[in-house]
């Protein structure tokens, strides 16, 4: 009976009472929920489902707008919220005087004939080095480094001769208090724009540069002070002095100079704490707090190739052949590990484990507290390994065979940017000689399999390397930085025209890649032009 009312009304009549009856028929279960409930719904969406739900009422953006629900979404992605940094007051000083030659000190010699390795050092084919000489290295300096931090006039006139376009553009103020929802949208649109290869560079450094370096530039590190949450950048040269630079005003706000007595090759800051390793055979280290050198270590018997600090332990590796291991906080010494065949060019370490990487084509595993050989992974490469960088289970090498390698050592899987590289690795069948460590197996045909990108990789030795949650950021003496997926070892991001010589280090955090090299430049890759990232904890 209703139907056949319903039937002989007209079109008009239908629509409005279909406009009556509709919002009965609607039934919002999400908004009639308490909040408790509702947010509890919302907490298994992924946050595009919750931007979406946002748009359909005043009552759900409210739900999904929600900082509880962000706020968990950003912890499992490890993102933190950052308070807003007090800037420091610190200056500069005058250049230092040029050192002679442009070979890059940082790498020592593959395993080769004596002959070959007179010949890689006249053609320069990645692992040249400028030899140092025992006697012209006195074991005690008769000049102390300087530390200086300028007056405020040096500090004002250096800041308005600095060339501003060159410089990482101010940050607007941050939020009162956490926004994570703002927090996890930085992030994203970042993420997107170094997949999208989106950025903007800078040259906090040129050849030149008022208070530059007068030399090339070894060694970098991106370092945020813990008490003031400010972001700087240390640098080391072959000019024997490292630096410290404000990466908002591209000032240098504290020269330490000669800090060797010959080029600086490595340097670590953790906790306060700035060591650094030498090709006058030392290692030292600095209280950045008091500016003071607090201890100095001559036991290598070459060039210290690397150094890395945790605040727990302190690790070296040289042309010698060895890595040495001190105990923190009086620098007691802990192991001298031998075995590898050529200079010791990296080394890595987590709390239980060090990591080795040589010019023998090797990566050795040892456990941090005995010193025992675990593992030993032979012919890694196919040339010597210039650099490696460990996050367990995962190391990541470089080597002079112009390619990457990155290995899973609880899984033995991984992948290179090298055409023959056999993908996959099962340790079913894999036999481990107790006495070196040394790996061997026959690999499967099903598991000679190409891996992704390889007909992008570096063309010369790739000469730096860096690890991260997702990405793999490579610099090699082809000119050119570039950014890998971690997971697959897909080409990301081709970064290239910043620099016009060998790039020797490469870093990055979650906004940008910096990398420096033998053409004295300091270039930063910024994937966060144009926003405000002083919330965002890199």
């Amino acid at each position: 009976m209703v139907l056949a009312l319903l039937a002989s009304l007209p079109r008009s009549r239908l629509a409005a009472v279909q406009r009556r009856i509709a919002p009965l028929l609607q039934f919002d279960v999400l908004g009639l929920l308490p909040d408790e409930m509702a947010l509890q719904v919302l907490s298994y969406l992924p946050f595009e489902a919750l931007l979406t739900c946002a748009l359909v009422s005043r009552r759900w953006r409210m739900l999904a707008d929600d900082q509880s629900l962000w706020r968990v979404l950003c912890t499992e992605q490890r993102w933190e919220w950052r308070n807003p940094p007090v800037p420091r007051d610190r200056g500069y000083v005058s250049d230092l005087d040029d050192a002679e030659d442009s070979d890059d000190e940082g790498m020592g010699d593959e395993e080769d004939s004596e002959l070959a390795v007179q010949d890689m050092l006249l053609d320069d084919s990645g692992f040249s080095s400028m030899l140092v000489d025992p006697a012209s290295v006195s074991l005690t300096s008769t000049r102390g480094p300087e530390v200086v931090i300028p007056r405020r006039r040096d500090r004002e006139s250096t800041r308005r001769n600095s060339a501003s376009a060159s410089l990482l553009p101010q940050r607007s103020t941050s939020p009162s208090g956490p926004d994570y929802k703002l927090l996890h949208q930085t992030h994203t649109k970042i993420h997107n724009r170094i997949l999208s290869g989106s950025y903007r560079l800078y040259n906090l450094q040129t050849s030149n540069a008022l208070n530059s370096h007068t030399n090339a530039i070894y060694c970098l590190q991106l370092y945020t002070y813990p008490e003031t949450g400010v972001q700087v950048l240390f640098t080391g040269s072959k000019d024997r002095s490292i630096r410290e630079w404000d990466l908002v005003t591209g000032a240098v706000t504290r020269v330490i100079a000669d800090a060797h007595e010959s080029s600086v090759l490595s340097i670590c800051v953790h906790d306060g704490i700035l060591v650094s390793g030498g090709s006058d055979w030392q290692v030292t280290a600095w209280d950045l707090k008091s500016n003071t050198r607090i201890k100095s270590i001559r036991d290598h018997r070459d060039s210290v190739l690397c150094v890395r600090y945790d605040g727990r332990r302190l690790a070296s590796c040289s042309k010698d052949r060895t890595v040495r291991t001190y105990l923190m906080p009086n620098f007691t010494p802990h192991h001298v590990l031998y075995c590898h065949r050529a200079a010791v060019n990296a080394v890595a370490m987590s709390a239980t484990h060090i990591v080795s990487a040589s010019g023998d084509r090797s990566i050795r595993l040892w456990d941090a507290e005995t010193g025992t050989l675990l593992r030993t992974f032979e012919n890694h490469h196919g040339r010597g390994i210039a650099a490696i960088d460990f996050r367990p289970p995962v190391i990541l090498s470089g080597s002079s065979d112009k390619h990457l390698r990155l290995l899973d050592i609880t899984t033995s899987k991984g992948w290179s940017t090298a055409p023959d590289f056999i993908r996959t690795l099962d340790t079913a069948n894999e036999t481990v000689c107790e006495t070196c460590g040394n790996t061997t197996r026959v690999a499967t045909a099903a598991e000679n399999v190409r891996s992704p990108g390889w007909p992008r990789a570096h063309e010369d030795l790739v000469r730096s390397v860096a690890l991260s949650a997702e990405f793999v950021v490579s610099g090699s003496y082809d000119y050119t930085v570039k950014v890998w997926n971690r997971k697959t070892g897909a080409l990301v991001a081709d970064l290239a025209g910043g620099h016009n010589g060998r790039i020797f280090c490469v870093g990055f955090d979650r906004a940008k890649v910096v990398s420096c090299g033998e053409d004295q430049r300091i270039c930063i890759w910024d994937f966060s032009h144009g926003m405000d990232t002083s919330f965002v904890k890199l």
